[in-house]
């Protein structure tokens, strides 16, 4: 699926020989239970953005995984800050990623997922209105929707005050999404972490140093610290790390 961006295994089982796709898919998987993965990438010194986007950061090896981890996953859960600032278009497969889906028994594309307490979205953006899957919007019970925002996608009001991300992702696997990547941003992220909710990070590191300036890949309510082991770490020929910890 992709013949750039060379990677190999640091650990556990070190080898030199860049590893395939196939080898790659192997390592992240799908889980065998409902199972939520958040997926960043940052500097060495933990800088969630460069020039105020998280593309800056990004090189080929990380780009690949990305591509790898989408195809992967039912649904792709987003915060609206960031499917705004980012600038989101539909999520849409190459055909080879889409036979892969087919052959396992997904559907073609993952479901777009956004979580949004105001409902400040535009139904004319391309995550929405071109959207292969109707995406679908966690949102707070007395959030009110801008015009044409319920024709492209469904609204699921789960919590008063603030989203209720527990109720979401449950209502997510009532839908059949049991398999959720997160592309964060840093507020999700710290929520999905006070929740309890986060049972795997893929983190990219860029061998970079962005300097002072950009906030972390978490952002929010202070949280309990809680373990999440190291399951792979691959070196990619640019000198990007990815880093795999999972609860399983």
């Amino acid at each position: 699926m992709s013949a750039g961006a060379a990677i190999s295994v640091l650990w556990p089982d070190p080898s030199s020989e860049p590893v395939d796709d196939d080898t790659l898919i192997a390592r992240y998987g799908r889980a065998d239970r409902p199972h939520l993965r958040m997926n960043f990438v940052t500097s060495v010194d933990g800088a969630v953005s460069l020039d105020g986007y998280s593309a800056g950061l990004s090189g080929g090896p990380d780009k690949r995984v990305f591509g790898l981890l989408r195809m992967l996953c039912d649904a792709l859960l987003v915060a609206a800050g960031t499917l705004r600032h980012e600038g989101y278009g539909a999520i849409r497969l190459d055909e080879r990623r889409r036979a892969w889906r087919r052959a396992h028994g997904l559907t073609e594309y993952p479901t777009l997922v956004v979580v949004s307490g105001t409902l400040n979205l535009d139904p004319a953006q391309a995550a929405f209105a071109d959207a292969p899957v109707r995406p679908v919007v966690l949102t707070r019970r007395d959030a009110t929707a801008p015009p044409g925002l319920s024709a492209v996608a469904d609204l699921v009001r789960c919590g008063d005050g603030r989203v209720d991300l527990v109720a979401g992702l449950a209502e997510l696997r009532r839908r059949g999404l049991g398999q959720v990547l997160c592309e964060g941003g840093p507020q999700l992220f710290g929520a999905l972490t006070a929740a309890d909710l986060v049972d795997e990070v893929c983190l990219s590191v860029a061998p970079l140093l962005a300097g002072a300036g950009p906030g972390r890949i978490t952002a929010g309510e202070p949280s309990p610290a809680r373990g999440l082991p190291l399951r792979h770490v691959l070196l990619a020929d640019d000198g990007t790390l990815l880093l795999r910890h999972a609860r399983h």
